[in-house]
């Protein structure tokens, strides 16, 4: 009998986390990109907090676990979501989805580096590629990097896709047990809305309200529901039915929505080379995520 809950939970990662990108670009044509960001995982972190109410499993988690989510919070939500917000005011979503991708290579090199992983062939084969992919993006665009918001836009997503490995990185090298996860993704998302309000506040230039239009407004909302919320909790389900590395290939369809999207929704233009650096990055990702050893395990059980 198929699992038809499993199914349902990776159809909304895929679509739901590939449009975030797009909603992000949406939202953020009218509404500061820090208050797009706060105001996204405080609202998150609201909705949660009533789901653990509802539960009867809202508590305090003590000071030593709330250490570790305020640092997770800092690194994979104030500066990897949080810059990757900021980057698409003056960078596409297409071009931000593809960059975020390429993450696993600073995951693979900062793991390589701690010990936490061994180099191989195969996985510098991958990153080549993927420095390849990249070369690939700014081939024509190097002339577009005189351009001062958008050189901003890139070095954001830079420090963002940093932002994330190092996170990841940190997860690894502690090996913390997640303990409940809706519990500690509640302290995460309070912590980061509140940080990034502030943030709002102090580095937009203009945040009159009335401009913020409803098309944005309504992006930001869709951020906070379902891309914080729903493929969350998709994504954990997903994990409890089928192993990490199956459940890793979803970003790669992540990424083919979210260009797919920016070019139909929003005329972001995709050129020969952009289509040659996406497959290069996304192979060369492939190339390092894949474990082997593990998909014959898979296939034992």
């Amino acid at each position: 009998m198929k699992d038809y809950k499993l199914l349902l939970a990776i159809i909304t990662v895929a679509i739901v986390w590939g449009t975030t990108f797009l909603a992000i670009r949406v939202a953020v044509e009218s509404i500061p990109a820090w208050f797009v960001a706060g105001i996204r995982q405080f609202l998150a972190s609201i909705i949660i907090l009533l789901i653990l109410i509802y539960r009867k499993e809202f508590r305090w988690i003590g000071w030593k676990n709330l250490g570790y989510q305020i640092i997770f919070s800092t690194l994979m939500l104030v500066v990897a979501n949080g810059m990757t917000t900021v980057a698409e005011e003056t960078v596409s979503s297409s071009l931000a989805s593809l960059i975020s991708t390429a993450s696993p290579i600073l995951v693979f090199l900062g793991s390589v580096a701690l010990g936490i992983q061994k180099f191989s062939f195969r996985a510098l084969i991958g990153v080549l590629m993927c420095f390849g992919g990249i070369l690939f993006i700014f081939w024509d665009g190097v002339k577009d990097l005189a351009n001062p918001d958008y050189r901003m836009g890139i070095i954001f997503l830079f420090c963002a896709i940093s932002g994330w490995a190092s996170g990841t990185i940190f997860t690894k090298k502690l090996n913390i047990q997640s303990g409940n996860i809706s519990l500690n993704l509640f302290y995460q998302f309070l912590f980061a809305g509140i940080i990034q309000v502030i943030f709002a506040f102090i580095f937009s230039e203009n945040y009159n309200f009335e401009d913020w239009t409803l098309r944005s407004v309504s992006a930001m909302l869709y951020l906070a529901i379902f891309g914080s919320v729903i493929a969350f909790f998709a994504f954990h389900y997903a994990l409890t039915k089928i192993s990490p590395v199956q459940v890793s290939i979803l970003a790669y369809i992540n990424t083919i929505i979210a260009i797919f999207l920016g070019w139909l929704i929003l005329n972001e233009s995709i050129s020969a080379k952009f289509i040659v650096a996406a497959i290069l990055i996304m192979c060369g990702i492939f190339i390092i995520n894949y474990n082997p050893e593990a998909s014959k395990k898979q296939k034992i059980k």
